[in-house]
């Protein structure tokens, strides 16, 4: 008999990962379109939107854009 595997752990939320310049608070866009990722692991996204960037003057923001449901 096969042993059960544990629970998956649920998967997470939809998140928007934007890249803010410190000095004016404003997300970093270009031609005029707000640079965004849209994914399900931010911490990931964030760490390769800031790659090569000076940590002075950049930021990630991550927004949870999908809610759950805690029933």
């Amino acid at each position: 008999m096969k042993a059960a595997s544990p629970p998956a752990a649920p998967p997470h939320p939809a998140c928007a990962v934007h890249l803010i310049d410190r000095r004016t608070g404003q997300v970093h866009r270009i031609n005029g379109h707000p640079l965004m990722m849209l994914t399900r692991q931010p911490a990931e996204a964030a760490a390769e939107l800031l790659a090569g960037r000076d940590a002075t003057i950049w930021e990630a923001r991550i927004d949870i854009i999908e809610r759950r449901d805690t029933r």
